[in-house]
Parts: structure tokens; C-alpha cells; sequence
């Protein structure tokens, strides 16, 4: 009886043991806060986090966006439709939702709209409006923003209003990379050509003054 026994347990044992490993191996992912995602996004690695933690925290994402109405959560909702990343993709809502941050002054959903737009990607190519969106995502200081912008200006879209303004931000710009530094040289150099004398002298200034 007691043998008979003893193989009954091993063998529902046997039968759970897989499925106990799998719960161990799957642990809740605990949601980001605004912070930590900001991080990411600006690191670019927020559809890859999404899919390493396998796609669990949609629904929470969602409810941040649409309820919460959090940027940086409508930004990473937005990136995520607009790609199908761990949902169906649908780039219309998904723009909105970009909107929506931009609209709150989410520096990365200013940049990418603006990017977008200048490109075409998802969207109609309209200069005009990734100027808008870029200048907006430059003053808050999003410096890729800025080297669109200064290209778009050096391309011939934009007003020469704008240019002492791009100057002055690209002149008090501060950054390790050597080639964000070389190109932010070369910008600088191309648009005192489109410049006044006196307005390069007082772009020149130090920030905030």
C-alpha cells in the first residue's frame, strides 16, 4: 500500500513539476514609473523592454495612457500601436497618442512626430509642421531634435527668425559624443552663412541669458 502510494505522489510529481517551472521562470513584471520609462524612451529601448518582459504589462500601459493620460506612457502606447509591438498594429491611433504627449510637451513624442513628418514615415512628408514639432522638442533641449532642425534650415524649410535662436541653442550645446560635437560644428558653420553678423554675435551668448 505504502509503495503503491509513494508512486501516486511521484507520478503528480512528475505531471506538475513542468508547469510549477514555468510559473518560477514567468515573475510579474512590475510597471515602470514616468522616470524609469522616460529613461528608456530616450535611450530608445522601450519597445525592446516591453518585449523582454513578454508583453505583460499591456493592459497597465493602456491604462496609464488612456485613463491616466501619463506622456510618457501615451508615448510608449502610441510607439507600441504604431508598430504592432506586443499589440495589433494600428499607426492611426497610435500617431494620436503621440499627439496627445507632444501636446503635454514630452520632448521625445515632439522629436519623433517632427522626425516623422520630415521623413515621411507613417505620415505625409510636411517641412512645415516637422519644423513646428522640432523647434518645440529643441528648446526643451532634446539635442536630436535640434540637428534635425538645423538640417531642415540648412535645407532651405524653416523662417530666418528661427536660425539665432537653433544657433544659440547648438553654441551652448554640451556633449561627450565626438560626433554629435563635429556635427554640431558644422552646423554652426553653415548657418552663419544664412546669418547677420550682429545675430551670430548675439546668439553667441550664454544660455538663459
Amino acid at each position: 500500500m505504502k509503495t503503491r502510494l509513494s508512486l501516486l505522489l511521484c507520478s503528480f510529481a512528475c505531471l506538475f513539476a513542468p508547469v510549477f517551472s514555468v510559473a518560477q521562470e514567468i515573475k510579474a513584471v512590475q510597471l515602470y514609473t514616468q522616470d524609469e520609462l522616460i529613461g528608456m524612451i530616450n535611450k530608445n529601448t522601450h519597445l525592446t523592454r516591453m518585449v523582454t518582459d513578454r508583453c505583460q504589462l499591456v493592459q497597465d500601459v493602456e491604462a496609464h495612457a488612456e485613463v491616466l493620460k501619463e506622456p510618457a506612457f501615451q508615448f510608449l502606447w502610441g510607439d507600441m500601436l504604431a508598430w504592432g509591438v506586443c499589440v495589433d498594429a494600428n499607426p492611426k491611433r497610435g500617431i494620436r497618442y503621440m499627439q496627445e504627449a507632444a501636446e503635454q510637451g514630452l520632448p521625445a513624442a515632439l522629436e519623433q512626430l517632427g522626425r516623422y513628418y520630415s521623413k515621411g514615415t507613417l505620415v505625409q512628408t510636411d517641412k512645415k509642421r516637422a519644423v513646428i514639432y522640432l523647434r518645440e522638442a529643441a528648446a526643451l533641449g532634446n539635442i536630436n531634435a535640434l540637428l534635425q532642425l538645423a538640417q531642415l534650415f540648412v535645407d532651405g524649410y524653416g523662417s530666418p527668425y528661427d536660425y539665432e535662436d537653433t544657433y544659440h541653442w547648438l553654441y551652448n550645446a554640451i556633449t561627450d559624443d565626438k560626433q554629435i560635437h563635429a556635427k554640431i560644428a558644422g552646423y554652426l558653420t553653415k548657418l552663419e552663412k544664412l546669418m547677420h553678423p550682429r545675430a551670430v554675435r548675439k546668439a553667441r551668448r550664454p544660455l538663459n541669458s
